[in-house]
């Protein structure tokens, strides 16, 4: 029996960096993107933040996952608990309100983004008001995440 290899090898070189969702941040596209390599059910970016970038409480309709680097945040969930991360440290946010997190960084952060689908679609966020418990997305977000399209298609 022949069996042809589906092993691929990228470079993180290749991978072209972009603004993230918060000012002051950095999305490197890694695996799981049609512009570098296609997968099944995995998406996986480096992604990187300036010193006193701040990103809003917000939840995820997927999981999430993400494995500090460098560098060094302070992580608050949805009751405002503070959790100090650093190298080596994972953040594991369940889906849903619940999950809710937001980053303080300290010193220059990186990060791997890993999630468990490459639907682009399904790897948005929404913004929560502490105060009311209300979330929200701007169609801008949308858009820019690749969740809508305002394109015509007539």
């Amino acid at each position: 029996m022949e069996v042809k290899s589906t092993l691929r090898v990228i470079s993180e070189k290749d991978c072209k960096g972009r603004r993230g969702v918060t000012d002051g941040q950095t999305y490197q596209r890694l695996v799981g993107w049609p512009e570098v390599l296609e997968t099944d059910r995995v998406r996986l970016g480096r992604a990187t933040y300036k010193p006193g970038t701040c990103e809003q409480l917000h939840w995820h309709p997927i999981e999430a996952c993400y494995y500090v680097i460098s560098g060094h945040a302070t992580v608050r969930d949805v009751n405002g608990k503070e959790y100090e991360v650093g190298a080596g440290s994972i953040i594991y946010a369940p889906a849903g309100i619940a999950g809710a997190h937001e980053w303080e960084v300290k010193e220059a952060l990186e990060l791997l983004d890993i999630r468990a689908t490459n639907e682009t679609h399904r790897k948005i966020q929404f913004t929560v008001d502490r105060k009311t418990m209300r979330s929200h997305i701007d169609l801008e977000d949308l858009a820019y995440r690749e969740a809508i399209s305002f394109k015509s298609h007539y």
